[in-house]
Order: structure tokens, then sequence, then C-alpha cells
């Protein structure tokens, strides 16, 4: 039986306009996703069988509450390989879930797109192919089909352009205030902008990517940092506007990642991430100095930075 273990990196967006709403309900959206270390760890055993066998455990210190039912969606993303390439499986699959959930992070997403990731390596698939399977998971999934830290997505999140990268990937400290925000609820309080304003932040936004294009210091990228879905988050969630607070008043720059709840803040060095992470410590948070970057490390060649089973050493996690 072949065996692999991957590291399931979670996302932030650095930038997410909403610049329109399609006939079927969805929203359109011009963002740029970035890869960080903190991850989930999943471990898959397969073969090719007669009958499918598919099992699924979940451990680790976020675990609690996630079933390892047919609806989970690692088993779904599955099933969606078995479907596209004509395989059926028996597989054993652990999970280690370190990523919150409802915390804008990308956590199932990656689970999936990270599992599809791993199915591939073992039957020698290509992961373009997976591309519109991956779709139909989620809007998020196919970016973890990418071994690229930073992403520009259009559509609606699912239309994706690497973005290259120079210089040494920045730090963030991450605060979950333990309180998840259903996307739903999210796109349904949303006031759609004008077109004066999405010009103008379209125009932000690539300004941004030739920042990080240049490896321009990350104080640059804070100046251009921005997420609509704040509006439809932070007058409702009080936890979420009090983790924003808190950041700025230690004279961070702090952004909302996806549609919450996580919030954000860039560092320069680790140094820094973990005084900021201590000074943002509070009852009920989770806190998390991470590094940026996703499976292939753009100062290191293609080097899979996060794969082979080592949780990233740059993560660390407070709960308090």
């Amino acid at each position: 039986m072949k065996t692999l273990t991957l590291n399931a990196p979670a996302k932030v967006n650095l930038f997410l306009e909403v610049t329109g709403k399609r006939p079927d309900g969805y929203h359109e959206l011009a963002t740029l996703f970035a890869k960080v270390s903190l991850c989930d760890v999943l471990h898959i055993q397969a073969q090719p069988a007669e009958r499918e066998d598919l099992r699924l455990r979940i451990t680790g210190p976020l675990g609690d509450g996630l079933a390892a039912n047919d609806d989970n969606l690692v088993l779904r993303a599955v099933r969606a390989f078995e479907n596209r390439f004509g395989l059926t499986l028996h597989a054993d699959i652990l999970l280690d879930k370190r990523i919150p959930m409802g915390a804008g992070l990308g956590g199932g997403s990656s689970d999936a797109g990270t599992i599809l990731r791993a199915l591939c390596a073992l039957f020698d698939k290509k992961t373009d192919d997976l591309l519109p399977a991956a779709a139909r998971l989620g809007a998020d999934v196919p970016l973890f089909l990418y071994p690229d830290t930073f992403l520009k997505g259009e559509g609606i999140g699912e239309k994706l352009t690497p973005v290259s990268f120079a210089g040494p990937l920045p730090w963030a400290v991450l605060v979950y205030p333990d309180t998840p925000v259903p996307t739903k609820g999210v796109f349904g309080r949303l006031s759609l902008p004008d077109e004066a304003s999405v010009l103008t932040n379209l125009a932000n936004l690539n300004k941004l990517l030739e920042y990080v294009r240049q490896g321009a210091n990350p104080t640059l990228w804070q100046t251009l940092f921005f997420n609509r879905l704040e509006n439809a988050v932070l007058p409702y969630v009080c936890s979420v506007r009090s983790a924003k607070e808190d950041f700025s008043a230690l004279g961070a720059r702090p952004l909302m990642s996806g549609s919450g709840s996580t919030v954000f803040a860039l560092v320069s060095d680790r140094g820094q991430a973990e005084d900021l992470a201590g000074r943002m410590k509070q009852k009920g948070r989770k806190v998390f100095t991470v590094r940026f970057g996703g499976t292939k490390d753009e100062n290191n060649g293609n080097s899979d930075s996060f794969d082979g089973g080592r949780a990233a050493e740059s993560v660390r996690q407070r709960d308090v």
C-alpha cells in the first residue's frame, strides 16, 4: 500500500474586493491569497481495490467536533479523484487538525486540495486535470493544488494566477477569536460597492501585486491591504472587531482574512512576531505566529518546504 504525508497550509487574503454578483447568487471577487505555515497534516495509505473502502480518522488539537463521515470534504475529494480517473480505492486517512474551522483560513479547502495532491503523487496523475473537480468541491479548493505561496484569485475565487515573489518571506501573527463566522451570513449582509470604488481598489490590488513581485518591504504591502467583507463582519461580531482594535492599538496594521473571523498583521521577523503574539494574548483567543510559504518555497527553488510530514517549525500556537 502506498503511503504519503503532506502538510495542508492555511491561507490568508491580503486583499479582497467584491466586484459584482452573478445571476446564480455567487459573488465575483478580486483577491490575493497567501499561504502560511499554519498547517493541518494529512497521512494517507492508498491502493487500488475492487471495492471502495475509505476510512478517515481525525485527531489533533482542533479535531473535536469535525465529523469523519461521507460529508467530510476530505472524503468527497477522494471520491472526486476516483471519478475523474476511473479508480476504486482502499484508503486509510489520518487528518491531524490544527487550523481553526470557520476562521477564514481555508482549512477545509486546504485539506481537500492537499488530499487531491497526495493522490496525484501516489498514482502519478496531474493536478491540472483535477482543477474543475476541485472547483466543484469548493471555490477555494483549487488554490491548494498550486504549490505557489501567492496567487491572485478572480471569478468566485477559483480563477487563479500564481504571483512570483522575490525576497525573504514575511512573518505574521494570526489571531482567531474562537468565533466561527458563517460565510453565507457575511455575504447576506454585504452591500455591493459602487463602480468607482471597485475601480480604485482594483488599481490598488495591481500595486500590491507589483510590490509582491518585487519583494518590496511588507510595510509597503500593508498600506494597500483591503477586505470588503470587513464591512459585513466587524459591526456585527464583537470578538473580531476587538481583535482588530487590539492589533491597531499596538501599532500594527491588521486585516481580517476572507469572511472572518481571523485577523492578522505582518511583521518583519520572527522575534517581532513572537513579541506581538504575546501582547495579543487574551482569554478565548488562539494566537499563531507564522511565516508565509506554500508547498514550493520561492526562496529555495522548488523544494517542498511544507511536505514530508514536517509540521512547519515556524508555527507556534498559544491557546489562551
